[in-house]
C-alpha cells in the first residue's frame, strides 16, 4: 500500500473516530438525561472540539481528493497556456489564503496555550491546532500539486 492511500484511510479513520465520539457524547447524554435525570457535564465540550477536528480533517481530505466545490465555467472551457496561467493564478490565491489562515492559526494556538475550557480543562490551542494543521497540509498539498504540474505529471486529486 502507498503512502498516499495508507494517509487517506487514516485521515478517514480518525474521521470515523470523530464522528463515533461526538455520537456517544450527544447521545449518551440525551439518554441519560431524558431517562435518568442526570448527564456529562464533558458533553457538549468535547462534541465541539471532536466537531472541530472533523471539519479540519474533512476539508484537508477534500482538497487532497480536488473535491473542493468550484465554480469553473471560464476555466473548464479553456486550454493550453491560458489554462495554465489561471490554474497557477488560483494556487497563489489560495497559497496567500493559506498563509493568513496559518498565521492567524498560529496566533490562536499561541494565546489558547494559556487559556483552558471551563468543564475538560483541556488548553483552548486545541481547537485552533485543528486550523493550523489543516492549514499546513493543505499548503503542502498545494507545493505537491505545483510540483506536480511542473514535471508534468497531473496530481492526484487536482482537475487537469
Amino acid at each position: 500500500m502507498n503512502l498516499q492511500r495508507w494517509i487517506k484511510h487514516l485521515s478517514e479513520a480518525l474521521l470515523a473516530m470523530c464522528l463515533l465520539g461526538m455520537v456517544v457524547a450527544v447521545f449518551g447524554n440525551v439518554v441519560l438525561r431524558y431517562g435518568w435525570g442526570t448527564g456529562w457535564v464533558v458533553s457538549e465540550e468535547l462534541s465541539r472540539l471532536l466537531f472541530v477536528w472533523l471539519v479540519a480533517i474533512a476539508a484537508t481530505l477534500t482538497f487532497a481528493e480536488g473535491k473542493h466545490l468550484g465554480f469553473d465555467l471560464v476555466t473548464a472551457r479553456l486550454q493550453g497556456l491560458p489554462a495554465a496561467a489561471l490554474r497557477w493564478l488560483t494556487r497563489v490565491l489560495i497559497a496567500l489564503s493559506l498563509y493568513y489562515l496559518i498565521t492567524g492559526a498560529w496566533a490562536q494556538v499561541v494565546v489558547g496555550m494559556d487559556s483552558h475550557s471551563p468543564v475538560m480543562n483541556y488548553p483552548l490551542a486545541l481547537g485552533a491546532g485543528a486550523i493550523l494543521v489543516m492549514g499546513v497540509c493543505m499548503a503542502v498539498l498545494l507545493l505537491l500539486q505545483a510540483l506536480a504540474e511542473l514535471r508534468g505529471t497531473p496530481a492526484s486529486g487536482e482537475s487537469a
